[in-house]
């Protein structure tokens, strides 16, 4: 039975006697290094998301063949020639599978004889088909989907996103050379290539200490990259060794944040139930019962699709459609395709402080403190948005219906900002004729009319995947979900689940989450507003420190009696009021409004710092705020309110490159540069110049492409930098069993040298048998070295990287 707190024990706890707990006070003031994500207190793990794509003909790649051998397509094919519906649905599902120029099919399944596997791989693979992997005895129901005859011997079909596991355990399987320690620490790793949504994801192989020697963020980028390096020849492998290149199927893994194009026009051409099986995960890999989880999945793109249709009734609600003449979204959503990466930060203080599960008080307490970070912490996501992740995208003309572009926001932002927001957006797009805004009328060929006659472009946003992802739920009036109260998240979910906007068995979404010890082991919080890096060095590391500092900060709030729950109200619309902050960022709009009287009193600190603000003429009782001046006021927040962290965690360089991007967006903010590198390809000085379309598949190439290359180079350096140092450190520091592997895959040479000269092939793809073999050999050893340097912080730490690999 769940743990359920007793009301008696679940009262607001007293703040100042929980900081004294965490023996935060002297005699002089505040200790800053006994404060929760001080220098050295904080570790960091993290979970990415990757896009990815099987290039091949059309009668050699698993998608289209199990579209053309569908059921669903067979009967759209009779009832067209029947007459009983027109043919255009199945003649645009037909001319997805014909006009694809670059043969590429995104998220794929791909296929290969099972003999190809080795033994381990196959041992592998059964136990994950087992209907409890933990306590193998039935196999799961679906198991003929993945494993079945063709041509005669048996075959094995199955998501890139479980393939990566799958390689790994076929390269431990084939591997003698590595030493057994090395082997046995590397099955470890499977368990943290995960699959749930559409796209593969890891998580972090190890947890990283963010120290001022270490580096700080730069320890989790490194680890990070590392592993995306890892992925990839993973997946060389597994093109090469499985048979997929010679079967006609090359499978490509990269950052992308948010749908591709074509899977989008999939959606539109098939039913939600199709969509589901075509592309929700089998969950395969780290998962105990992996068909519940399954069916997990589907239920929440059940529940996501039904939830967009529930948005169009609240935009007519809130007077933004004002008539009947909507364009209905497609029944099936597609946004659980959308990629981000998620950095969880753990504090030993506080997970030794909560460490007692069974401790109803302690629980109350964790809630109390944790809910109130979040708050404070929220006001500083634009600080985020488009200067360390960004997601680029076009808006055509006729994108711009409010049911369309909105997306979840009905959702996430009551009616008053949900207004103001679309009105500026409205403003701020290329939809104007004779000066006031002109929505599409429905009518494709009529738009495109409209469009071509008044030169109405669309828009350009800095960040879509914030605005197309249900990324924060708005609390309603009797509910709130962070006012510190044990349950809060519960009773929310069912306040939403009679709305038709949520269901109450799904986790609550938000822009960070609390990381409960009782549940996760540990104590800290789960920052889920990354889109896309350019670099992980450049953009990740500097985040992480940023978030890191903006915790800190939030418990010296804490700890000063500077903040309080009622400080930061916890009715919709005071919620609403801070995070229109954060969409609008997104959306790049200039301005936003906030009441005169706001009760959120930590806000209008922040804007008393903020220069040129005015009473708005249009809203009266609203004050109208820049986001850019906005964004510099929370930057001069943090130099004066966390002056001491900022010197004890050594980020006066993270500050003043924070400064910069604020000051440059376009030069130094990670939005400008993938703009700039996108638009270099489209041939073109602004993303208006060029169709959404143009400009959204260049993107889509650009990633593929160039930015995934740019992301192997990066990590090739750091490998190359590690094994260095493990060839030239003194023998304690690497292990001889690791100087051993190294030699032993080099055939003697130095394998930073080697790997030097090999570089350029694994960039480009090509590197042959011998080459991919000893850089997976190399790279297993770096990790597994990396790993062994930080097992002394696992207790404690964020992330589950302990997990028993015994059950292969």
């Amino acid at each position: 039975m769940e743990w359920q707190p007793d009301p008696a024990q679940a009262a607001q706890p007293d703040l100042r006697s929980m900081m004294e707990s965490l023996g935060v006070y002297s005699l002089f003031g505040i200790r800053f290094d006994a404060l929760p994500f001080s220098a050295g207190d904080a570790t960091a793990g993290s979970e990415m998301e990757l896009q990815a794509a099987v290039a091949g003909r059309r009668q050699d790649v698993d998608l289209p063949r199990l579209i053309e051998s569908s059921n669903f397509f067979a009967n759209l094919r009779r009832r067209a020639a029947s007459g009983e519906m027109k043919s255009k649905a199945a003649a645009q599902l037909e001319r997805y599978l014909q006009q694809n120029d670059e043969n590429l099919w995104e998220n794929s399944c791909v296929r290969f004889p099972s003999r190809l596997l080795s033994p381990f791989a196959r041992r592998v693979l059964g136990r994950d088909l087992q209907a409890d992997r933990e306590n193998p005895g039935g196999e799961r129901q679906d198991r003929d989907r993945f494993l079945f005859e063709h041509d005669g011997e048996e075959t094995v079909r199955i998501p890139v996103s479980y393939l990566l596991k799958l390689s790994l355990a076929d390269v431990l399987g084939r591997e003698a050379s590595l030493p057994r320690s090395v082997r046995d620490g590397a099955r470890v790793w499977m368990d943290h290539f995960l699959n749930d949504n559409t796209s593969p994801e890891t998580d972090s192989f190890h947890i990283v200490s963010l120290r001022p020697e270490t580096g700080m963020g730069k320890a989790a980028a490194r680890e990070a990259s590392k592993r995306f390096l890892l992925c990839q020849l993973l997946l060389m492998h597994a093109n090469a060794n499985l048979g997929l290149k010679d079967s006609g199927q090359e499978a490509v893994l990269f950052f992308s944040p948010h749908p591709p194009l074509r899977q989008k026009w999939l959606n539109d051409c098939i039913s939600d139930a199709f969509y589901r099986d075509l592309f929700m995960n089998p969950c395969l890999s780290g998962w105990r019962h992996g068909e519940a989880k399954h069916e997990y999945m589907h239920l929440c793109h059940r529940v996501l699709s039904r939830s967009q249709l529930n948005a169009v009734a609240k935009l007519r609600e809130a007077g933004i459609i004002a008539n009947n003449l909507v364009v209905l979204p497609n029944p099936s959503n597609i946004s659980l395709a959308n990629n981000g990466v998620h950095v969880s930060l753990g504090s030993r203080i506080l997970t030794s402080r909560f460490g007692d599960p069974s401790s109803p008080r302690q629980a109350a307490q964790e809630k109390h403190m944790g809910d109130l970070v979040i708050k404070v912490a929220e006001h500083f996501l634009p600080l985020f948005v488009g200067t360390y992740s960004a997601d680029p995208y076009r808006f055509d003309f006729n994108d711009f219906h409010p049911e369309r572009a909105l997306g979840f926001l009905a959702h996430e932002l009551d009616y008053t900002h949900l207004r103001m927001l679309w009105r500026r957006w409205q403003k701020k797009a290329s939809i104007r004729v004779l000066g006031q805004p002109v929505t599409p009328f429905g009518p494709p060929w009529l738009d495109r009319l409209i469009a071509l006659g008044f030169g109405l472009k669309g828009d350009f946003v800095p960040d879509f995947r914030i605005i197309d992802y249900l990324m924060a739920l708005l609390c309603t009036d009797r509910s709130p979900a962070l006012d510190g109260k044990l349950g809060n998240h519960d009773r929310l979910k069912r306040d939403l689940a009679e709305m038709g906007v949520f269901d109450a068995r799904m986790s609550l979404y938000l822009f960070i989450k609390l990381r409960e010890c009782r549940a996760m082991g540990f104590s800290g919080f789960e920052g889920r507003h990354y889109s896309l890096f350019e670099t992980l060095m450049g953009d990740m590391a500097p985040a992480v420190d940023l978030q890191n500092l903006i915790l800190a900060l939030s418990f010296q709030y804490l700890a000063e009696g500077r903040i309080q729950h009622d400080m930061i109200p916890d009715d919709p619309s005071s919620e609403s009021e801070r995070r229109q902050i954060v969409f609008g960022a997104a959306i790049g709009l200039p301005t936003f409004f906030i009441r005169n009287d706001t009760g959120n009193r930590f806000l209008r600190g922040i804007v008393e710092r903020t220069a040129r603000i005015r009473h708005s003429r249009r809203y009266p009782g609203y004050i109208r705020v820049r986001h850019d001046e906005y964004r510099r006021a929370l930057i001069r927040t943090l130099r004066v309110d966390a002056a001491a962290l900022i010197e004890m965690m050594d980020l006066r360089e993270t500050m003043a490159d924070l400064s910069e991007r604020v000051e440059y967006p376009a030069e130094r903010g990670a939005a400008g540069r993938l703009t700039a590198a996108i638009l270099d390809r489209c041939g073109a000085r602004s993303p208006l110049d060029v169709a959404a379309s143009e400009f959204n598949g260049a993107a889509e190439r650009y990633y593929r492409g160039d930015l995934r290359r740019l992301h192997i180079r990066e990590a090739l350096d750091l490998l190359e930098e590690d094994l260095r140092d493990m060839e030239t450190s003194p023998p304690e520091k690497g292990g001889p069993s690791l100087r051993q592997a190294l030699s032993s895959a080099t055939g003697g040479r130095e394998a930073h040298r080697y790997l030097r000269e090999a570089r350029q092939s694994i960039t480009e793809g090509v590197a042959d048998a011998d080459a991919l073999k000893t850089l997976l050999r190399i790279t297993i050893a770096s990790l597994y070295h990396d790993v062994e340097r930080n097992v002394d912080i696992v207790r404690g730490g964020c992330a589950s990287v302990g997990r028993n690999a015994s059950v292969y």
